[in-house]
């Protein structure tokens, strides 16, 4: 594999750092900003999911878009987009704002997590497939260490000795350091090729030539020519393309196998975990400071793993892959689920004399009372402090009151990620990239992609939601019971793909 061709996937892939990048930062974003605009659960949910509901459209039109003006011009539009939401975010003086800031930035991270695995696989060769669309994912995991990082120090140095910084400026210092890489995107994409196969379908063959000679060199590049030219050429891809066709006997098969894979992918709650992170892990009573820094500890997780991914995907393949890690998902998360049914909590004299903030006196009339549910214990302090007052404070709070294995829940969240981060994650980028035919992939993984953001965005709105009505028991419980009925379905289902080149893959898997 010649490294031209790692930069240029790399390149590409960058779109799925800045999607990483805003999910990550969000859920230090929402210690600060929840309380400052009083949000509730549903407003805070909106804020965090709403660039996910601006993805689902971005994704079900952006791959067809492409296929008629280009990908490359679509991912300059891309960059652009996620720059200007960056500095809008950053000077939000409303909720109303800031959620349509962040839709922005949805558009912009829907048509990237679309238009990557369909660029790299067309420039790519059958053996090296997996591994370079897989570096989308390891860019998602950079950009959520990344934020993660920047998080933690952006609290670090929010003290009251720091007078740059204050709880009403340092969340928008978060938002809009995304500024800056969004431009180093948008510049190195001027540094791309078009896409060969692209430009077979519109009839612009000697460029695509000259391309694939500069990817691949003259005897690779030739083999990569006479694969185009037998299969990109057909009738079939030249033929008129109808919605419609979707839906045709031989591709049913792949869009049953694309649609279970892109619902999994997001209803097991990995959005949720990743977008809300601060948040979980406060509930199991570690702190504001400590929630903020196991943040990190959790990308790194996910970076490590996606590394084992892009070593495992084309030696071991996408099946194994993707079962072994959909087992462990499901386990992880009812792990989660039996560590926080375990959890009690109680706030003692000495503890509750130790809050400084405003009405925390009012909380003695539940000194030395045990809560065996979490719901009930945040129903109870909510009332007495207050929404606003609560969501400022419930880092601190959770620190003194809960009586948790920590380490067990930890784990479960850690497990969780991991197995994800070798599995769904990369897994199914690269095989919506690999199931469907050229004519029809910009269409197909639009759809598929529309139905996977509208599953994370409804995800990620309740998610709040369920933490103060279901309690993180059973929410965790019914995310986990998910994935184990999805292990079973792709056990059933799900095809080998590696090793072929997309050709190949046409003809056996319509057959």
């Amino acid at each position: 594999m010649k490294n031209n061709i790692i930069f240029i996937a790399f390149v590409v892939s960058l779109g799925g750092f800045l999607f990483g990048f805003d999910a990550g930062i969000i859920s230090g974003v929402m210690s600060f900003a929840g309380p400052e605009f009083d949000l509730n659960e549903i407003q805070a949910g909106w804020v965090v999911s709403s660039p996910s509901f601006a993805a689902m459209f971005a994704m079900l039109f952006s791959g067809r878009l492409s296929d008629l003006i280009g990908r490359r011009k679509m991912l300059v539009a891309v960059a652009f987009f996620y720059a200007f939401s960056a500095l809008l975010s950053a000077y939000a003086n409303s909720y109303e704002m800031l959620y349509i800031a962040r839709m922005i930035g949805g558009l912009a991270f829907g048509a990237a997590l679309v238009l990557a695995p369909i660029y790299i696989a067309e420039i790519a060769t059958a053996e090296d497939r997996g591994k370079l669309v897989t570096l989308q994912q390891l860019n998602i995991v950079f950009g959520f260490f990344a934020a993660f990082l920047s998080n933690y120090f952006f609290n670090k140095f929010n003290t009251p000795e720091n007078t740059f910084l204050s709880d009403e400026t340092v969340w928008r210092w978060m938002l809009g350091v995304e500024f800056f890489p969004s431009m180093l995107y948008f510049i190195f994409l001027f540094f791309i090729p078009k896409s060969p196969r692209w430009l077979y379908l519109k009839g612009e063959r000697q460029h695509a030539k000259v391309i694939l000679m500069q990817l691949h060199g003259e005897k690779r590049g030739a083999q990569e020519i006479n694969s185009i030219e037998e299969g990109v050429l057909s009738d079939q891809n030249k033929s008129k393309l109808k919605l419609k066709d979707l839906f045709n006997k031989s591709l049913r098969f792949v869009l049953v196998i694309g649609l279970v894979i892109g619902v999994l992918q997001q209803i097991t709650g990995i959005n949720a975990v990743y977008f809300y992170a601060t948040s979980i892990f406060k509930q199991t009573g570690i702190g504001t400071d400590a929630s903020f820094s196991s943040g990190v500890l959790l990308s790194t997780i996910s970076v490590i793993f996606t590394f084992v991914a892009i070593y495992l995907i084309d030696r071991m393949g996408r099946r194994p892959l993707l079962l072994i890690g959909t087992a462990g998902i499901a386990l992880s998360l009812l792990l989660c689920s039996y560590g926080f049914g375990q959890a009690s909590y109680q706030l003692k004299p000495a503890n509750i004399a130790a809050f400084q903030f405003t009405n925390s006196s009012e909380l003695y009339v539940l000194a030395d009372k045990t809560f065996e549910s979490d719901i009930d214990f945040k129903k109870e302090v909510k009332a007495i402090l207050g929404n606003q007052i609560y969501s400022k404070n419930d880092g601190e709070i959770l620190e003194t009151a809960t009586n948790i294995n920590a380490t067990l829940v930890l784990i479960g969240i850690l497990g969780f990620i991991a197995c994800f981060a070798f599995s769904l994650g990369p897994v199914m980028w690269v095989l919506l990239s690999e199931l469907f035919p050229l004519k029809f992939k910009g269409l197909a993984i639009g759809v598929i992609a529309f139905i996977n953001s509208l599953i994370s965005s409804l995800v990620q709105l309740v998610f709040p939601w369920e933490l103060s009505n279901l309690g993180n028991s059973l929410t965790f419980f019914i995310f986990g019971f998910i994935a184990l009925i999805g292990f079973f379905i792709l056990l059933k289902i799900l095809p080998e793909t590696k090793g072929k080149s997309l050709e190949e893959l046409e003809l056996s898997l319509q057959n």
